[in-house]
């Protein structure tokens, strides 16, 4: 197993191979668990593996900054667990997704969390939410986010839970 942060080639979106600089490790609980997606916010940044966020809990919140509901965020929690996708991602991507995700309009910021693997624990940042939590997500997202939940393999009761949330 290559140790986190020391791997060092990638691939362009065209298959032709890239040496890269050394890559941080990014736990996707929400529409980035969906690789399709990733690969067109973060192109240089492969799929590592999957997770769980172990005291943590799936929430909502900032529904008063204008969409059409609230959106997802993580708060700790003892005894619940997130689901999560492990992105290695390239520097040349980390700008783009924190641009995505708003971090330079104080929407999200990124928080140091600790993932379980397969392979063992890993230590990753994920984006959390700078707002309060409470509010609905749109039928929509919700629908999304199982989604995005069911093609990074999540398991079915994790993805039934999803589709089930008041909206």
């Amino acid at each position: 197993m290559t140790p986190v942060g020391d791997r060092t080639t990638g691939r362009f979106p065209d298959g032709r191979c890239r040496t890269l600089g050394p890559m941080s490790l990014y736990a996707a609980y929400a529409g980035n668990l969906d690789a399709r997606l990733m690969s067109r916010r973060a192109p240089y940044s492969p799929l590592r593996a999957t997770g769980w966020l172990n005291g943590w809990r799936l929430t909502f919140g900032g529904e008063h900054m204008g969409w059409e509901g609230a959106l997802a965020t993580i708060v700790e929690a003892p005894r619940s667990q997130v689901f999560v996708a492990l992105y290695d991602i390239a520097p040349m991507d980390e700008e783009s997704m924190d641009r995505w995700e708003g971090v330079g309009l104080d929407i999200y910021r990124r928080m140091r969390i600790r993932v379980e693997t397969l392979e063992g624990e890993m230590p990753a940042w994920v984006y959390v939410l700078n707002g309060y939590e409470g509010g609905l997500p749109s039928a929509r997202y919700l629908g999304e986010l199982a989604d995005a939940a069911e093609s990074a393999g999540a398991p079915h009761d994790y993805v039934m839970s999803l589709r089930k949330r008041p909206c």
